[in-house]
């Protein structure tokens, strides 16, 4: 179709130059031949835009992620809210394979998401999710960003920005180190010391490979410096309590916008989302968001039992999403293999090859899961 189009648009320049070439002599000819020319620039500028969209779509996406990573969850489900195709890798972070040499080359952050458009390597989730929003402008294709100008752009603007800067790894390792600060946690009493002997190898682990791959020991022990910084205030309990109050400050903005939503729309049976009647990419952080406070034990301290009675109901709508529950429908149930580091190393050493570790992998997290209940429910 872009071969047609392209086509028509020699046909057309070629039309609009012979009728000025046609013209009388003299002045008139000559404006007649620069409109002409202006006419098959113009077209030439349109299909160039319309075979850039057609390129865009054809070049082939692939994303590296980890399925129980906070920033790659953002990235999946604005892959699947606007139903762009891609091929999906995981990087098993409890296997560290974010921080084996050929992951670091892509990403000398080593970390996830990373995608690949063609020439292009885009890290770090916000970038990744602009860069979508902006290659790809097929009319079929869902914008989550409103025009810029628009009533609705500041405000999606301003509770994307709100939501994103959230530290949800200081809140996620801060609950595992500290459960005594949520209330319904999922996540099992051994994962504590689990996690600080996970911490400690990582440093270990970053400071060899610094050595056994001189050419990335830079970035291996940049990387070391800020895990062994992250974790300082992770482990800090003043420090997580004053994030913490930090988030209840936010929840408190979020509800008071849903209500203006409602208050806005009184219908019975209309639902709005934050901002707009639309989902947009301020949904997108606060959804995600949601769902990893309530997997850290935190969703009934902060929206349940009639505290914050939108955000409940809120949460209780982008349960109920097509696009959630493909992208993040069972993720909580098998986040709880996140943290056990050597069912995992199991799994990748003793797993049959015609089933492949990620099966193995998955199924010692579904089994660890259940045990995890069955355990919960009996000294309930």
């Amino acid at each position: 179709m872009a071969d047609r189009q392209r086509g028509r648009a020699g046909e057309t320049g070629r039309d609009a130059g012979e009728r000025g070439r046609a013209g009388e002599g003299g002045r008139d000819a000559g404006e007649r031949g620069r409109a002409g020319e202006g006419g098959r620039d113009a077209g030439e500028r349109d299909q160039q835009q319309v075979a850039a969209i057609c390129d865009n779509t054809r070049i082939k996406l692939v994303l590296y992620h980890w399925s129980q990573s906070f920033c790659s969850q953002k990235v999946r489900l604005v892959i699947a809210e606007k139903g762009l195709k891609c091929e999906e890798y995981d990087v098993n972070l409890p296997l560290s394979e974010h921080n084996e040499p050929w992951f670091m080359r892509l990403n000398p952050a080593g970390e996830v998401p990373v995608l690949i458009h063609g020439d292009n390597i885009i890290c770090e989730s916000t970038q990744i999710i602009d860069y979508m929003e902006n290659k790809f402008e097929d009319a079929n294709i869902p914008k989550l960003m409103p025009e810029e100008g628009s009533l609705y752009f500041p405000r999606v603007q301003h509770y994307r920005e709100l939501l994103d800067s959230l530290p949800m790894d200081a809140y996620t390792h801060g609950c595992i180190l500290h459960p005594e600060l949520t209330l319904d946690s999922m996540i099992p009493a051994y994962a504590t010391t689990r996690i600080r002997s996970q911490i400690a190898n990582t440093e270990s682990e970053l400071k060899k490979l610094a050595q056994e791959h001189p050419e990335l020991s830079e970035a291996y022990l940049t990387k070391q410096k800020q895990i062994k910084s992250k974790i300082r205030d992770h482990d800090n309990l003043n420090y997580l309590k004053k994030i913490l109050c930090e988030l209840e400050n936010v929840l408190d903005q979020v509800e008071t916008e849903l209500q203006r939503r409602v208050e806005e729309t009184p219908e019975e049976g209309h639902q709005p989302w934050l901002c707009s009647e639309s989902f947009t990419l301020a949904d997108v952080s606060l959804s995600v968001t949601l769902h990893r406070l309530k997997f850290l034990g935190l969703a009934r301290k902060y929206w349940g039992n009639g505290k914050r009675p939108n955000l409940e109901s809120y949460y209780e709508r982008v349960l109920q999403q097509r696009t959630f529950r493909k992208v993040l429908g069972n993720v909580n149930n098998i986040l709880i293999s996140a943290v056990l580091p050597t069912a995992f190393r199991v799994a990748k050493k003793r797993a049959p090859s015609f089933l492949g570790a990620s099966f193995i992998v998955s199924l010692l997290g579904g089994i660890g899961y259940l045990a995890f209940l069955f355990l919960k429910k009996r000294l309930s």
